[in-house]
């Protein structure tokens, strides 16, 4: 709110009436929308809705974007076939053009996530090899330290004990801290089994399980409005691109890189729920 009213005290709104005639312009359908400056190579932002002219001039309503409004003058859009090709498109643009006014949806260059395996915990991080192969990971992460701070979260709601875990040092096989404040059940001091302790943890840590991918490879989900056919590609949880038929989809190869969060949680849903049609490439 205060940025809001600092951007109105140096920016007096005024109806940008500029724009209404562009904006009443754009179809009333999916896609993803940006507006444009007097620079041509970088827009000034990038958005995405379901229904683009009644978001753009939602737009045209919002003091606290006086400033952007007042240097806008061109306003593109791309229809896409449904909300999901929306929502790909608009993330795969921003990461890539980098808009002067989005906030959100900055590409993050590792993803931290917490690790189970013989050894116990671990961090594995996305640009490690085989990251998007692996199974038994739980919680994306934008680092280590925010992965430790919901561990030791998890840890505190659970009695989880914090030595166990990789969280404290205890000198000398000594019981952890949070055991003589009555926060651990006792796996550190030998009156909890360290078997039952791993199965509450594992219970814990299930909420944030990265899901594993369903398939052997490449994938295509589709969508439709009326005419307008897309599918989009996706290869363990990664967007590859769109293409209007199976064929064109099947030429869509590339390397998925590394693990992008944001993908993950765009696509995650509509393919493990079933709400859309998923083709095997």
């Amino acid at each position: 709110m205060l940025f809001r009213r600092q951007e109105r005290e140096k920016f007096p709104y005024e109806y940008p009436s500029h724009l209404r005639e562009l904006a009443a312009e754009l179809p009333r359908a999916p896609g993803v929308y940006q507006f444009h400056g007097e620079e041509q190579s970088v827009p000034l932002y990038i958005g995405k809705s379901v229904d683009l002219r009644t978001r753009v001039l939602s737009h045209l309503r919002e003091p606290g974007e006086a400033r952007m409004l007042s240097q806008t003058r061109r306003i593109t859009h791309v229809r896409t076939a449904g909300d999901l090709g929306a929502q790909l498109l608009e993330a795969r643009q921003i990461k890539t053009l980098q808009p002067l006014y989005n906030k959100k949806l900055r590409r993050t260059h590792r993803i931290c996530s917490i690790a189970l395996d013989l050894g116990g915990v671990r961090y594995a991080f996305s640009n490690e090899p085989n990251f998007r192969l692996r199974t038994n990971l739980y919680g994306l992460f934008s680092s280590k330290m925010a992965a430790m701070e919901r561990l030791r979260a998890l840890a505190d709601e659970h009695e989880l004990c914090c030595a166990r875990i990789g969280l404290e040092r205890t000198p000398g096989g000594r019981p952890c801290f949070r055991h003589s404040i009555g926060r651990c059940r006792g796996a550190c001091a030998g009156k909890e089994p360290g078997r039952d302790h791993d199965e509450r943890l594992l219970t814990a840590l299930r909420g944030i399980e990265v899901a594993k991918w369903p398939y052997k490879g490449r994938v295509a989900i589709e969508e439709r409005d009326g005419k307008l056919r897309q599918l989009h590609v996706i290869d363990h949880w990664n967007y590859l691109g769109s293409a209007g038929s199976l064929r064109e989809a099947r030429r869509i190869k590339g390397d998925s890189g590394q693990f992008d969060r944001d993908d993950y949680y765009i696509v995650a849903r509509p393919i493990l729920s079933g709400e859309l049609r998923v083709r095997e490439l």
